[in-house]
Order: structure tokens, then C-alpha cells, then sequence
């Protein structure tokens, strides 16, 4: 909260500062850090989620989805079998993913400094985004491995196939369910579920190829279970990559509409218009907004009441972070940008 109230108070004192001299200063002060204290903590709980109790199906998502990797490893090179090498890889990737995921909340909750005044909370972007292109470099490599295979067919052991994807079921699937209440709520959260969850089906589809294969001795199966796993692993990544792509070029956060936000911002009583909304994404939990406001000066309702009614709406919206900057009819503006 630190880093929130500090945001709140130095855009605050600036700008009325800045129009209203002595008197506003003062006032702005001491209503904005009652509002941050008060209202605006009220809020926080119900508006944006912390996402610490996940700490702990972060680090059991790693111990057990370590331990199922060196199995896969082991059993896929003693049966030859290219689907738990490759689901090896993935699930390896996997376990890389989730690590830097637990490390971006971590990063996400030190304070700010004077070189990130917002501390590190975009490195939860940055993560999403490299788990993201990890597993589409995975995909590559398995979709080449499986065409190879094609054209080389090696004897698979379809029984020790089967089994230990049976067992990456209840691993992947265990895994998966410690995310899937919070999965909308942070986009490293959802990431992890994705993973976990596509990682049980094609488990799923590993088995069944696996006991085909035992009773067939259609070894070319084995390739075959290995391009549809890219295929469901490139489909289930597919959004990952462009939510965190977005987010990273500066874009309107997916679930944030921004005309609904401009329609609540005209609801406020004293604004006459709005116009230069800029909406991004300090982090996979936290969005910011810029806006300019034309207010009337005569209507009777200070800029301060003004700014306590727009955070609290926004809130609702999912912005915690806003900043405004105000512009009376009265006054001649001189910059072209107003």
C-alpha cells in the first residue's frame, strides 16, 4: 500500500497545486490520505485480489511436476518412446514456468524505489510472456521429433507408456485444481492452469496410445500422439501469447472495456467531457489510467470530491492506479494536446 498512497498523494499535490495554489494544496492533502487509508483500502480486498495464498500450490506445482519429469525421462528412455520424451520436455518447460511465476509475485511485492517507482510488478508480464514463447519453441521441437519418427519408426514400449501417463494424470490433474479457482484472476495464474490442464489430457492421450500400441505393435501411433500434443499445447498457449503480448505493448487489458470506462468517467457529476484515457497494465493484477477531464467550475463540486468519486467507480472496473488532469471551461488552453 505504500507505493499506492505515495502514487496518490504526489499526483494530487501537483495538479491542484498547480490550479488552485495555497488553498487546494492543503485540502488535497488531507482528503486524499484519508481516501487512501480509508476508502480506497476498504476496497482493495474486494477489487484486487493479492494472490499470496498461492505461494503454496506454486511450490507443491514444482516438487511434484519435477519428480513426474525425471520419471517420464527414465521410463522414456528405457521404452524408446518419443510421446514421454517429448511430454518430458514440455512438462519440463512447465516447471521453469511455474518457478518464474512464483519469483514474479515475489518481485511484484517489493517496494518501489527511485530507479521503478512501481517496483518490479511488470516482471509478472514479463514472465507470462516468456512462458509463453517457451512453450511455443516446445512446440516446434516436438512437432520435428514427431515427423522424424515418421519417417524412422522405433519399437516403443506401449505398457511403461501407458503407465506413467496414467500417472501424469493425477499429477497434472492435482496440480491444475490448486489453480483453477484464481485462474481469472492474474494471466500467470491462468498460464499455469492452462498447462497443467492440457498437460492431464494429453497424459490422457498417452495412455490410450500407449495400450494401442501394445496390443497392435502400430508403433507410428506413438508420432501421431506426438502432433496432436503440439497441436493442443500450440491451441491452449495460443491465448497466453497474445494476452501477454498485449500487455506488454502497452494495451487495453483483455477484460477492461474501454468505452464502459469512458461512459462511467461522464457519469461523475461536475465533468463535462473526457478525452486522452489511456488504460495499461502495471502488472498481471494491477491496471492504470490517465485521463483528462473538462469540468465546469461553476457547478459547485470541488476537484477533490471529483477524484474520490472516479477512483471509487474505476475500482469497480478494475483501475487502481489513476491519474487526472483537470481542464476548466473558464481557461484558454495553450497546449495542443488538451
Amino acid at each position: 500500500m505504500a507505493a499506492e498512497h505515495e502514487h496518490t498523494h504526489t499526483h494530487d499535490h501537483s495538479h491542484d497545486h498547480g490550479h488552485s495554489h495555497g488553498h487546494d494544496h492543503g485540502h488535497s492533502h488531507s482528503h486524499d490520505h484519508g481516501h487512501s487509508h480509508g476508502l480506497f483500502h476498504a476496497h482493495h480486498h474486494d477489487h484486487a485480489p493479492t494472490l499470496d495464498h498461492l505461494n503454496s500450490a506454486f511450490i507443491i506445482g514444482i516438487i511434484l511436476n519435477s519428480v513426474f519429469v525425471l520419471l517420464e525421462v527414465v521410463a522414456g528412455l528405457w521404452s524408446h518412446s518419443l510421446s514421454l520424451l517429448t511430454d518430458a520436455g514440455h512438462n519440463l518447460s512447465d516447471v521453469a514456468g511455474l518457478a518464474l511465476a512464483l519469483l514474479a509475485f515475489k518481485l511484484s511485492k517489493v517496494s518501489s524505489t527511485q530507479e521503478y517507482t512501481y517496483g518490479y510488478k511488470r516482471s509478472t508480464i514479463i514472465v507470462s510472456f516468456f512462458n509463453a514463447l517457451v512453450l511455443f519453441i516446445a512446440v516446434g521441437f516436438i512437432g520435428y521429433e514427431a515427423v522424424a519418427r515418421f519417417i524412422h519408426p522405433e519399437n516403443v514400449a506401449g505398457g511403461t507408456m501407458a503407465w506413467v501417463a496414467l500417472a501424469g494424470i493425477g499429477i497434472n490433474g492435482v496440480t491444475a485444481y490448486l489453480f483453477v479457482k484464481h485462474k481469472d484472476k492474474d494471466l500467470n495464474v491462468k498460464g499455469a492452469y492452462l498447462h497443467m490442464a492440457v498437460d492431464a489430457i494429453v497424459s490422457f492421450g498417452v495412455v490410450i496410445s500407449g495400450v494401442v500400441i501394445y496390443f497392435t505393435k502400430l508403433y507410428w501411433i506413438d508420432s501421431a500422439v506426438s502432433l496432436i500434443v503440439a497441436i493442443v499445447i500450440l491451441r491452449g498457449t495460443w491465448s497466453l501469447l497474445t494476452d501477454s503480448l498485449r500487455l506488454e505493448m502497452d494495451g487495453v487489458p483483455k477484460g477492461v472495456d474501454l468505452k464502459k470506462v469512458k461512459t462511467e468517467l461522464m457519469k461523475a457529476k461536475g465533468i463535462l467531457d473526457v478525452h486522452h484515457v489511456h488504460v495499461w497494465a502495471l502488472s498481471t493484477t494491477e491496471n492504470a489510467l490517465t485521463a483528462h477531464l473538462v469540468i465546469d467550475p461553476h457547478s459547485g463540486i470541488s476537484f477533490d470530491n471529483i477524484k474520490h468519486d472516479l477512483r471509487h467507480r474505476l475500482e469497480h472496473l478494475s483501475i487502481r492506479h489513476s491519474t487526472f488532469e483537470p481542464e476548466f471551461t473558464d481557461e484558454d488552453c495553450a497546449h495542443a494536446d488538451c
